[in-house]
């Protein structure tokens, strides 16, 4: 915390980028107040209306507001991806853990089921996944939590193996901790800060492998405003109302390009190799 505080006092980069960050999460929580429409109520008399002043960002097929799909589609894809980085950060993060602390056998399965993972190009897979359990949004993010863990799984566990062998984890195991209290106190807060930078740069590649899978119908289903889903739903209406994929697009492009400028300022405010 420490770091954080003294990173947005130093770091101009870091305090921009957050501010930035600060902003789509305030227009996440402040959707339904801004939004000038109901992003669900369908008007066919103003379908495929052009930008204008009562529709900012024109209208789709049944007459929807796309400003008010869009400001609904932030709080829908920005909690989803954020939820899903957590999801694979967890998940990962432990399964690193236990097998480089506790080695042997409990090592050899958990790193064989990575590299099988690994072995499979990992956008397919996630496909493959969200298709046999059917298109919907938590399967499109168990999908991607399945395909993606092993990134942190491996990260974590490289770090362990070498922190475990540094004189304070001995120390604790002479003085009779426990695994979980070593754990605990000693192992995760010396990696936490490299893998929370790790969680921090995912975010934008993140929303762009949900994006994609809603966009081929195996993520968020309609009538949900989320963003990937728009583009899907504009995709045919390309040439006649182009503004139905431009808006969303453009949305996609300044949110993940917003989490990756974000987590590189991060990672020089918190990333140790980074100090002196």
């Amino acid at each position: 915390m420490e770091s954080l505080v003294k990173g947005f006092k130093e770091n101009k980069a870091f305090r921009f980028t957050s501010l930035l960050v600060v902003l789509l999460l305030a227009i996440t929580l402040l959707a339904p107040v801004i939004a000038p429409h109901d992003p669900l109520t369908a008007v066919m008399k103003d379908a495929n209306q052009a930008p204008s002043a009562a529709h900012l960002f024109g209208t789709d097929k049944l007459g929807r507001d796309v400003l008010s799909r869009i400001l609904y589609g932030a709080s829908y894809s920005l909690t989803s991806v954020i939820a899903l980085v957590v999801c694979i950060f967890v998940v990962g993060t432990t399964m690193g853990i236990i097998s480089g602390y506790f080695g042997g056998i409990v090592d050899i399965v958990i790193m064989r089921i990575a590299d099988m993972m690994i072995s499979f190009p990992g956008v397919i897979l996630a496909i493959a996944i969200a298709g046999i359990m059917g298109g919907s949004l938590i399967n499109a993010m168990i999908a991607l939590t399945a395909v993606t863990w092993t990134k942190y799984a491996r990260l974590s566990r490289s770090m362990v193996l070498k922190i475990k062998r540094r004189e304070f984890v001995d120390a604790a195991v002479v003085s009779g901790g426990s695994a979980a209290h070593i754990l605990w106190v000693h192992i995760l807060p010396n990696i936490l800060p490299l893998m929370v930078i790790t969680a921090a740069a995912d975010i934008g590649a993140m929303m762009m492998e949900l994006a994609g899978l809603s966009f081929l119908g195996f993520g968020s289903q309609p009538p949900a405003p989320e963003w990937g889903l728009m583009l899907n739903e504009g995709r045919q209406q390309l040439q006649t109302a182009p503004w139905l994929m431009f808006f969303p697009g453009l949305s996609i492009f300044i949110t993940v390009v917003v989490f990756n400028l974000w987590g590189d300022s991060l990672r020089d405010v918190l990333d140790p190799r980074n100090e002196g």
